[in-house]
């Protein structure tokens, strides 16, 4: 039996099947919509790689891919949430088809070419292959389609009356975020340089990490014959050695930081081991590009260098731009303290904030901090051993996740509940007051059968 658009005619282990590939493809679009949203500028920095792949690096200017990057995740966020609550079911089932085939048409062409490793799906939370992250959106797909088709089999969580405050609420809430993880640092940070991170033990391989295979291929000659060989069927001496070649077969393992180091850039002596060595306290004050870091703060970044020459701890500078660029920033700011070289995208990966500050204490990732949220100059007036700033942050991965709770999950939970209350109290009304209003009630019966 064929069925048709009606939910009624779809039956109870289908209408079941539907129902968690809505929960699946919610809970994927909530969770990829919040990663990206944490972290505005990882997003950002991730599109810009994509139109680099395409040919179009620089096409866009930075306030278009940084919006592109609020506009993607809030996007994902809400047709997960939209999807969870089941709200105006046939309009967002065809919203995240759309959105899931172009998700799918992009990593075909990864799969394919292969111009970027990691699409960039759950920010720096959770890496996929290329291969992993086409088949995940296939199987996305295949569940936005069937939902799409049968858009009425999702059951409710809300009712009608209630949901444009889901919706704006949901709306606000992810904007907010990424705002806010914007003007300060990602809420959650995943990447190898988060507060607590060892980076010595981060540039180190484990044992069981995976090692780079090569292959020799030997080139010998008999009779005028050439042919290639490896070690494995390397033949008798009756062929003569003509040339090697030595290819490499497979990547091995990297360790999550393998690309920092700090050159000075006065004589151009690499001291990155006497940084991350230094027993001390070391503040390192992080600036991917000089040319478009935030000058508003340096009278407080100037405090902090005096704070560090009068107890003497290290501060250092570090940026990818050239030298016009370094004499530029010390005529605006007066900046005293020495600059050092590091790669840019390192720079990126370290701290969310240009400029950000990072204060590590014997190569550990004690605290971070955006420009905006520059350590107070009141706060400096004992050393690092004996403050609270030279000691590890009190906001843990637990309380962060308690403010999220308490800030959305909690609140749509209490108007999920009251709005189910008020519906099954409304069933529960006398016969006499339902006959009264069976009239009113079967208009909106059908229109809600119609969305």
């Amino acid at each position: 039996m064929p069925f048709s658009a009606s939910s009624s005619s779809v039956n109870s282990l289908l209408r079941i099947f539907l129902n968690l590939c809505r929960l699946v493809l919610s809970l994927t679009l909530i969770l990829s919509g919040f990663v990206k949203a944490i972290d505005p500028l990882g997003t950002q920095y991730k599109i810009q790689d994509y139109l680099t792949a395409l040919g179009m690096g620089g096409a866009l200017p930075d306030w278009a891919t940084l919006s592109a990057s609020v506009a993607l995740s809030a996007t994902e966020f809400c047709l997960g949430i939209f999807l969870l609550f089941a709200m105006h079911r046939r309009t967002v089932t065809k919203l995240t088809v759309a959105l899931m085939a172009v998700m799918t048409v992009i990593s075909l062409w990864l799969w394919i070419a292969n111009p970027i490793s990691d699409c960039g799906c759950f920010g720096d939370a959770l890496l996929l292959t290329n291969g992993q992250t086409l088949a995940k959106n296939v199987v996305l797909l295949a569940c936005a389609v069937l939902l799409a088709i049968w858009p009425l089999s999702m059951v409710r969580l809300i009712s009608r009356t209630n949901q444009w405050i889901v919706i704006n609420y949901t709306l606000l809430f992810i904007i907010a975020t990424s705002l806010w993880c914007l003007y300060d640092l990602p809420l959650f940070d995943f990447r190898p340089y988060h507060e607590g991170a060892d980076i010595r033990a981060g540039m180190e391989l484990p044992d069981s990490a995976a090692q780079p295979k090569f292959e020799t291929k030997f080139i010998l000659e008999k009779d005028g014959e050439r042919r290639t060989f490896t070690l494995e069927d390397y033949p008798d001496s009756t062929w003569t050695f003509i040339d090697s070649e030595t290819v490499q077969v497979s990547e091995g393992d990297l360790p999550p930081i393998h690309d920092f180091s700090i050159t000075r850039i006065e004589d151009g002596e690499d001291i990155t081991d006497m940084v991350i060595d230094d027993p001390g306290y070391t503040f390192l004050l992080i600036s991917p590009t000089l040319e478009d870091a935030s000058d508003g703060d340096f009278g407080e970044i100037d405090q902090i260098y005096e704070y560090c020459e009068d107890n003497g701890y290290q501060f250092y500078c570090l940026t990818s731009s050239g030298e016009s660029a370094i004499e530029r920033w010390r005529d605006l700011t007066g900046a005293e303290y020495p600059f050092c070289s590091t790669d840019g995208t390192t720079l990126k990966t370290i701290i969310r904030s240009n400029p950000g500050l990072l204060l590590l204490h014997g190569g550990k990732v004690v605290r971070k901090w955006s420009h905006n949220f520059l350590p107070d100059a009141p706060k400096l007036t004992e050393r690092l051993e004996d403050s609270e700033i030279g000691q590890p942050s009190t906001r843990t991965a637990t309380g962060k996740i308690a403010t999220i709770l308490s800030w959305f999950v909690f609140p749509l939970l209490a108007l999920t509940i009251a709005d189910r209350l008020w519906a099954w109290t409304r069933r529960l009304m006398p016969k006499k007051g339902r006959k009264a209003k069976k009239g009113g009630e079967s208009g909106d019966h059908q229109k809600q059968e119609k969305e």
